[in-house]
């Protein structure tokens, strides 16, 4: 594992405060402990970590950084494989929730799956995340639904993103413009969302239809 110093002291952070606290420390708490100027060299360091394997990040939540296991670790330790299930059905992970009103942190991700066709959704969603809030339902997404997350870092202006605005997550419309990002809702009683040039902003990945279970 070919770390810099920074980016093993990065990981030390991460291993005490999961150990202490139960959870790992924000982009922010990182980039405040380590003297940098913003989010972003934090972020660069996490992702050079995720790539070394020492860490895997979730998609779709604040905090949302696991410690990969080493191959020495006991084998009681590794979690069960994730039952076989035929190609044509997806199973898919509630990995927390998602804001259609104001940013919210998501929740840490549950061991629940929903197994379904995948005529369901297009393009196949990779999880599910839960709405709360109302600020999308002029486009048919309501509070307490499931909405499919296909996961990718790109997106076209137009088209509805799961976004992480620094440690918050939020689905909305995004629009792409010469000189800003903004995150618009599709409900007039909410305001559209400007991305400072200062926040650490990036794409989750894209909607892709939803589930609305039975209340």
């Amino acid at each position: 594992m070919n770390l810099t110093d920074t980016q093993q002291a990065i990981l030390a952070m991460i291993t005490e405060r999961i150990e202490s606290d139960g959870v790992p420390p924000s982009q922010t708490e990182i980039a405040r402990a380590f003297g940098f100027k913003g989010v972003r060299a934090a972020q660069y360091h996490l992702e050079a970590l995720e790539q070394a394997g020492a860490i895997r990040r979730i998609p779709g939540q604040a905090r949302g950084i696991r410690l990969v296991l080493a191959p020495s670790a006991p084998v009681s330790h590794v979690p069960a494989p994730s039952p076989a299930v035929p190609d044509d059905v997806l199973r898919l992970p509630i990995l927390g929730r998602v804001a259609a009103g104001l940013p919210i942190g998501a929740d840490i991700g549950s061991e629940d799956f929903v197994v379904l066709d995948r005529v369901f959704f297009s393009p196949a969603p990779d999880y599910l995340l839960k709405v709360q809030g109302d600020s999308m339902i002029d486009e048919g997404i309501f509070d307490g639904d499931l909405i499919g997350v296909h996961r990718t870092r790109d997106a076209r202006s137009g088209q509805i993103v799961v976004a992480r605005i620094d440690d918050e997550v939020t689905v909305k419309l995004l629009k792409i413009g010469k000189d800003r990002i903004r995150l618009l809702p599709r409900n007039p009683d909410y305001a559209p969302i400007e991305v400072s040039p200062d926040q650490d902003f990036a794409i989750e990945g894209l909607y892709c239809g939803l589930l609305r279970p039975n209340r």
